[in-house]
């Protein structure tokens, strides 16, 4: 809900509260069940970014979340981009103010 509420501006939107609980749900199954697919067959070019490319997964996962999801809209993949990128920053500072190590 921070992420879409920073990037209002930029192409994503939520319509709700209980939107966001249902992206996030939505999300999580797709990081379960989708992500470690994707991360292995862009093994090689994941490597040879270090490591950032995971973003751009990050970014697809995000843009299919929000066509399934109705109420939460992401413009293009940049926006998806850029959405990924702000989770990501709000996640690590979640997890370093709440104590949390991954």
């Amino acid at each position: 809900m921070l992420a879409a509420f920073l990037l209002e501006n930029y192409g994503v939107s939520v319509r709700s509260f209980g939107t966001a609980i249902i992206v996030a749900i939505v999300m999580s199954l797709l990081n379960a069940f989708i992500k470690p697919i994707l991360v292995f067959f862009t093994l090689p070019i994941t490597i040879l970014t270090l490591g950032l490319f995971l973003l751009v997964i990050n970014a697809f996962i995000i843009y299919f979340a929000s066509g399934l999801v109705g109420g939460f809209y992401v413009e293009g993949l940049w926006s998806a981009f850029l959405f990924s990128l702000v989770y990501s920053l709000c996640m690590s500072l979640f997890e370093y103010l709440l104590g949390f190590k991954s």
